[in-house]
């Protein structure tokens, strides 16, 4: 793209969640017509909306035919694709609707910011599937906050990330993490080849999360016996700022393996090696000490554990 161009924004160049849920349905029925109904729109306008969709990209989504209406192999990467955004459109609704405040919510959850991030919308979605009914609420903040909700009787079940379940609180395993160094790509240290001693990682002015927090909790532990953390560079409230803070070059910043995959597959960030340390971790379901959730509270455990122990994941 030259200088002088300007690209059209993105909403004007990728097709609306109606568009896409229509070309998922035609996927599942193989008819235009059987997929307008489940949608509950008519058949002359999910054809309209298809040739719409079709004239936006500029390739052929769906041969149609009486016999029915079949994927071209366009339209069979474009599906794919486009059950990728429908799924992340439906953990954005889950979690957006968690975080509105009911006055009759029958399940309040309090998550640490990288599980309510990166895991806890995807869960959401399984609960509501299974109890549509169920009202959920959810408060994100750290872990040291998660605790003092729970304690204080302001939620029902947690989900913590630090070394070991909060004073007070009962708890199980729900998934595994790991904590990555990044660093922007013109860093020293994309240069290395070795990697970073334990030694120099204690030593280095780092972009960090805030004391309280989950990350900050296992990479405290983790470098006591190497003299411990020098002061940060940095102290960030949430994780979105500690990236954009390493993505700009600030310095090197330690997160969660979750939350960066994105940015490493685009090299936006560069994982260093470590030497010498362990910093992987477990994330915690938590509740008050003996008052082991029940009802939908423990039909989100079980939907969590079920993910954790699904194919590919930690």
């Amino acid at each position: 793209m030259s200088d002088g161009e300007q690209r059209a924004p993105l909403a004007h160049r990728v097709p609306d969640l109606g568009a896409l849920e229509l070309l998922l349905a035609v996927a599942r029925h193989g008819s235009l017509g059987r997929a307008a109904r489940e949608l509950g729109i008519s058949q002359p306008a999910a054809s309209g909306r298809l040739r719409s969709m079709e004239r936006q990209l500029g390739v052929a989504l769906v041969d149609r035919s009486p016999r029915g209406s079949r994927l071209t192999p366009a339209g069979v990467l474009v599906t794919d694709w486009a059950r990728r955004i429908v799924e992340a459109a439906e953990a954005f609704d889950a979690g957006a609707q968690a975080l509105r405040t009911h006055r009759d919510s029958r399940l309040r959850i309090a998550a640490s910011m990288t599980i309510a991030e990166y895991l806890l919308p995807s869960w959401l979605v399984a609960l509501r599937a299974r109890r549509p009914e169920v009202a959920v609420s959810l408060f994100a903040g750290n872990s040291a906050a998660v605790a003092e909700r729970l304690l204080a009787g302001e939620a029902d079940l947690g989900f913590v990330e630090g070394l070991r379940v909060p004073g007070g609180l009962d708890g199980t395993p729900v998934a595994r993490d790991r904590l990555v160094v990044v660093v922007a790509p013109g860093h020293p240290w994309t240069r290395r080849r070795t990697p970073v001693a334990a030694t120099e990682l204690a030593g280095a002015r780092l972009v960090l999360r805030e004391e309280g927090s989950g990350t900050r909790q296992v990479l405290d532990s983790a470098l006591a016996r190497y003299g411990g953390l020098s002061a940060p560079l940095l102290e960030l409230a949430s994780t979105t700022a500690v990236k954009a803070s390493a993505v700009s070059g600030a310095g090197p910043a330690v997160l969660s393996e979750l939350a960066v995959t994105e940015e490493l597959g685009s090299r936006r960030l560069v994982e260093v090696p470590v030497a010498d340390v362990g910093l992987e971790r477990v994330l915690r379901a938590v509740w008050r000490r003996s008052q082991k959730p029940v009802g939908a509270g423990r039909d989100l455990l079980a939907l969590a554990a079920a993910a954790r122990r699904a194919p590919g994941r930690k």
